[in-house]
């Protein structure tokens, strides 16, 4: 990975990481508001149109292969299942705790990385989901 490949990929996770904590914010706020999976809907209403409307203005290619479209729709199927709970959480418990669980869900994706997709193993890596779990639980508390 270049330098500038590297900016690039940090500047967007900088981007993703503010923008995600202010939609949990103002999410809670909302399900405060009205029915949390009236909130939940709209939100990814709103998301799914802003996504679509970026798609059509930007150079994104419109070919979809099988495969590709079927995996863009599982993913789709976990991400509205995940939507809808933390908006659900937001309603029974305390933000700090739906958002920090919610917020590892990197955790799920690195161990399913290493454990189906033959990702390595690395000391470094075990070590860091330690401290992201032990951070998650202090946290939490």
């Amino acid at each position: 990975m270049e330098f500038a490949e590297l900016n690039s990929a940090v500047g967007f996770g900088l981007v993703t990481m503010v923008t995600w904590g202010v939609w949990i914010v103002v999410g809670n706020a909302a399900s405060e508001s009205i029915d949390p999976r009236t909130a939940a809907a709209i939100s990814y209403l709103t998301a799914g149109l802003l996504a679509l409307g970026f798609v059509l203005v930007s150079d994104a290619s419109l070919a979809v292969t099988m495969r590709g479209g079927v995996l863009a729709g599982v993913a789709g199927v976990f991400t509205g299942i995940g939507l809808i709970s933390m908006y659900m959480g937001f309603a029974h418990g305390s933000t700090t705790v739906v958002s920090t669980l919610g917020a590892m869900y990197f955790i799920v994706a690195a161990v399913i990385s290493m454990g189906v997709l033959g990702e390595a193993v690395t000391l470094t890596r075990v070590v860091g989901i330690a401290f992201a779990v032990v951070g998650v639980v202090l946290v939490a508390r």
